[in-house]
């Protein structure tokens, strides 16, 4: 059982979890399933670039937001979970490139899925994630992207100043492929 478990576990550092029809039952009551990832560093050409679409919804720790305050910027969105083992290692890592980043027109949400407030809000407090989070424990949101794989958990949409979707990822995703990503849309006319 323990060999299963760490099989599961060391999947899910691999793939990105999702929750679908496929599922399987976790201790917190969601599903989940493993995905495979995409590749990393791809950023999706101006010319074939679809706008997002608009959301909104309640901000962990009181609040309302709205997609329409990223008008104007590239926004990182990232679909999150704390029960998610890869996204426990990731977050850490967005902390770190939204400090370096938010000063350069980018903005970071993070929008919590499948989860309990009160576990949700004591993960972002205990990593010191500084950047906003949607709790959205039914995921409409990600329904909202659902020609995007958002429903795997975590996935990462990287939106243009725009408002189109740059870049879609459904794995963890490192910091260096981000910074990537991010300078390539920054760089953009």
């Amino acid at each position: 059982m323990r060999k299963l478990l760490g099989l599961v576990l060391a999947g899910a550092a691999l793939a990105g979890c999702s929750t679908g029809s496929d599922a399987v039952d976790v201790n917190n009551g969601g599903q989940f399933r493993f995905v495979a990832g995409t590749p990393s560093g791809d950023v999706i050409p101006e010319a074939e670039r679809a706008s997002g679409p608009e959301f909104s919804g309640t901000l962990l720790g009181g609040g309302e937001f709205d997609s329409t305050s990223l008008d104007g910027d590239v926004a990182v969105l990232n679909f999150w979970g704390s029960w998610c083992p890869p996204c426990r290692v990731e977050t850490p890592e967005f902390q770190e490139v939204y400090t370096e980043v938010q000063d350069q027109g980018v903005q970071f949400l993070g929008l919590n899925v499948k989860d309990q407030e009160q576990l949700a809000q004591a993960f972002v407090d205990d990593v010191g994630v500084t950047f906003p989070s949607v709790f959205d424990p039914a995921g409409e949101v990600a329904l909202a992207f659902r020609d995007y794989p958002a429903t795997a958990i975590p996935s990462t949409i990287v939106l243009d100043r725009e408002g189109r979707v740059a870049a879609v990822y459904t794995a963890a995703v490192s910091q260096e492929d981000l910074r990537a990503a991010l300078d390539r849309v920054l760089d953009e006319g």
